[in-house]
């Protein structure tokens, strides 16, 4: 790990204190303040900044300070300025101002809106000349200018360039910008970073923004230390602490966002700044005055300096079933590409100081969980043994709750557990809610509690946002805390690079798939595959190399080998079964699934089984893509290239489905999915195919029947169903079909379909959710062929 030795040469923060205006610190001069939000139509101003501003501008109308609002983008102003005024119409006042006055408000606010497009130099030298000459025109004074950067951090260098060169204010005034998560991407990325924009701005005019800081709660947790200091010194130590937890748990899934989370994943979006900042404040030694942000800041550093290294051992990662399909789709990439961001991780942290040493410190956040919840909880040892009042309040957990919001509360909140001490309030701005819902809490009836509150529930970037107008520093990044931060996390994304996260489903249907436990220095899932494998491995050489191994997999058939050995003795169970169809009837009915896994089984077919009976055997296709059978996408195309081309079978006894007819691809009316099934009740037994090749999806699809999609088709045997990735179209045999076969093989290979394997063995049957478990022949044999990547890891 990187040593925090950054802060010799970078710039000190100027903090809450004052300061000279011009360098950016203390309360702003009296004059005329511009405001600039870069991106000012994107989800982010939309949601909050806009809001935030309209807030600033309220409380500030009547202090002597006067305002314009530019919203700047890369699009023209008749494109972006109606998109731009729908939503500053959009804006609210707060309960305690009056319909009439908020209606004045915003008719003023709007007026002192305008669109300006922001792309080129010369756009920022426009707007310069045109700030200039209103502040000329008006006669005002200028106090400073704002830019707040609504972009991604690519634009970052650029727009501070053009900032510096083109639209800086009048000598004597302030400037301000203010920069959006992330950060960078790693340590040397965030360096590179933090050196660029030093050539166009001092450190004390740029603004990191981690609009976590600007939580009531978190913003609070000093604060409540300070307060009853007397109660925490004797008990904030590894003596009394058992762990501290730090948690952030979201119920969304990524979508729309897939372009940044799939580069990013969950440790660098949320755990490297928002858990990671609330750890410095529960860890940090307190300052003696808190308004000093250089002492905040030194004390964030030293315990940068003492975090144990980290590596994958001290991780647990995870992705929820879906993501990789939205990858697929929203980046358009192949139905082959797998991508490895982890959408959950859990993460143990140790302080390598005394008082701290051998503490475990978890932080954890995910997508697709069980509840919208944030919350740091601090887990005391409790050295009451109760006899028999098992109920007592004494005999409960001791634990501290920084309780963020949303989850069963339903509101910001610091608990104390009764069995601890009570607190005192953080300020004037904080009540005691002393009347609760019936209502739990991490375990515990609320009112085992004491419970403070702020008495205004204040939104987190509308505080920060007046924050950064006063010049107060306290609640964001400086470079120092930036860089100290990636030097801590960058060995931990570098060590679990190319590592497959444990597939998750999602929501309450987790259950205790998430769950990990702490070994130590290491941490592991509580749950690992229950996969039964037999002693009795198969004869002869195989079994004394240990090449090839039979056992149970939910209950039915499994072979396990290294995959070259698999496949082998895949190809050897076809032609067996193959041979003794074509004894017992004369004719042999496969039916092959597409995929890239049984491209290896094909070519063994051709290069090592010239007696397999071809000529008495019928080839069907278990599902088809809706694209023209001779484009690379189609699994005919493959299935004909690598076998079909190369062994002697029939013209006749090869059976595409027909996807297109009329020069049409999967028209309903064109009735392919009939056509299909006809010719299978008319030339298959019983509509029983003698061998089923089946694949599994990493969502746990089949054929082509998706998860969430109707999987009970009645009588049919062959749909058209929709896949959630290009292209969506198919055509599929049934459940209803695949159940009747003689034998079903299922063909599961690689490492990356290691937490399939695992989870797999652990849901129980839901064809809706996971259509491989509604595979379960009625009279016929199901058997698993699993390599061993895929089987162990």
């Amino acid at each position: 790990m990187w040593k925090v030795v950054w802060a010799v040469w970078l710039s000190v923060t100027v903090c809450g204190h004052r300061a000279d205006p011009e360098e950016g610190g203390g309360e702003p001069s009296l004059g005329h303040v511009s405001v600039v939000i870069v991106g000012s139509t994107g989800d982010l101003a939309k949601k909050y900044l806009w809001q935030g501003f309209f807030q600033l501008y309220i409380n500030q109308v009547s202090s002597g300070h006067s305002f314009s609002f530019y919203g700047g983008g890369l699009s023209p102003a008749d494109k972006a300025k109606p998109i731009l005024f729908k939503i500053l119409k959009g804006v609210a006042c707060s309960k305690d101002v009056s319909a009439e006055r908020c209606a004045l408000l915003k008719e003023q606010f709007l007026r002192l809106a305008q669109y300006k497009q922001l792309n080129t130099t010369k756009h920022y030298q426009e707007l310069n000349t045109q700030l200039r000459k209103q502040i000329t025109q008006e006669g005002l004074t200028e106090a400073g200018r704002l830019f707040y950067l609504s972009v991604p951090a690519f634009a970052y260098t650029d727009i501070a360039k053009k900032i510096n060169g083109s639209c800086r204010p009048a000598t004597g005034a302030w400037l301000r910008v203010v920069l959006e998560k992330p950060f960078g991407h790693d340590f040397h990325n965030a360096q590179t970073l933090v050196t660029d924009l030093a050539n166009s701005l001092a450190d004390k005019e740029m603004y990191r923004i981690d609009h976590y800081l600007g939580k009531q709660v978190v913003s609070g947790i000093l604060p409540f230390r300070k307060e009853n200091k007397k109660f925490l010194d004797p008990i904030w130590n590894k003596h009394h602490i058992e762990r501290i937890e730090i948690v952030l748990k979201e119920t969304l899934d990524a979508k729309g966002r897939i372009s940044f989370y799939d580069q990013y994943g969950v440790i660098r979006d949320v755990i490297q700044n928002h858990l990671t900042e609330v750890m410095t404040l529960l860890t940090l030694s307190l300052p003696a005055n808190l308004s000093n942000c250089d002492d905040i800041l030194q004390n964030k550093l030293k315990i940068f300096s003492v975090l144990k290294p980290l590596d994958k051992r001290q991780a647990v990662i995870g992705q929820y079933q879906t993501y990789n399909a939205e990858v697929q789709q929203e980046l358009n990439k192949t139905k082959d590409h797998v991508s490895l961001t982890p959408t959950f991780a859990g993460v143990m942290v140790h302080i390598d100081m005394a008082q701290y040493d051998g503490l475990p410190i978890i932080l954890t956040s995910g997508k697709m969980l069980d509840e919208r919840v944030g919350y740091a909880r601090i887990l005391f040892k409790n050295d009451i043994f109760c006899v028999q009042n098992y109920k007592s309040i004494y005999c409960k957990p001791k634990q501290i709750i920084f309780y963020f919001g949303h989850g069963s509360l339903h509101y910001p909140a610091i608990l104390v557990t009764k069995n601890l001490f009570k607190p005192q309030l953080i300020n004037s701005e904080w009540k005691e809610v002393t009347e609760h819902k019936v209502v739990s809490v991490l375990g515990l009836p609320i009112s085992d509690y004491y419970v403070q509150t702020p008495i205004v529930q204040k939104e987190a970037y509308t505080e920060l946002i007046s924050q950064l107008y006063h010049g107060r520093k306290e609640n964001f990044i400086s470079a120092e805390n930036l860089l100290a931060s990636w030097s801590f996390w960058t060995p931990l994304l570098e060590s679990l690079h190319g590592s497959f996260p444990r597939i998750y489903p999602g929501g309450a249907d987790n259950t205790n798939l998430l769950d990990f436990h702490l070994q130590g220095q290491e941490v592991k899932f509580s749950s690992e595959a229950v996969v039964m494998i037999s002693q009795d491995m198969m004869g002869g050489a195989a079994s004394t190399s240990f090449q090839t191994m039979q056992g149970k997999y939910k209950g039915t058939d499994m072979v396990s080998a290294w995959s070259e050995d698999l496949v082998e003795r895949l190809a050897a169970d076809m032609q067996e079964s193959a041979e003794a169809a074509v004894r017992e009837g004369g004719t042999f009915h496969l039916a092959l699934s597409g995929g890239s896994s049984p491209i290896a089984l094909f070519q063994r077919l051709v290069e090592h089984h010239y007696s397999f009976p071809w000529r008495d055997t019928h080839v069907w296709l278990v599902d088809e893509r809706c694209v023209p059978l001779t484009e690379v996408d189609s699994n005919f195309f493959h299935l004909h290239n690598n076998l079909l081309a190369h062994v002697r079978i029939p013209y006749t006894n090869i059976h595409p489905m027909p996807v297109q007819l009329n020069q049409r691809l999967c028209v309903e009316e064109d009735r392919g999915a009939p056509l299909y099934e006809k010719d299978i009740l008319h030339l298959v037994n019983t509509s029983s195919f003698h061998f089923v090749l089946l694949g599994v999806g990493y969502d746990g699809h089949t054929a082509s029947l998706f998860p969430g999609s109707q999987v009970n088709h009645g009588d049919s045997l062959v749909v058209l169903t929709e896949s959630p990735v290009k292209p969506h179209q198919r055509m599929s045999l049934t459940l209803n079909v695949l159940n009747r076969a003689h034998k079903v093989a299922v063909l599961v290979m690689g490492k990356s379909k290691h937490e399939l394997v695992t989870q797999l063995s652990r849901v129980k049957d839901d064809p809706k959710k996971w259509p491989i478990t509604g595979v379960q022949p009625n009279s016929g044999k199901l058997v698993w062929y699993i390599d061993y990547d895929a089987l162990l890891g």
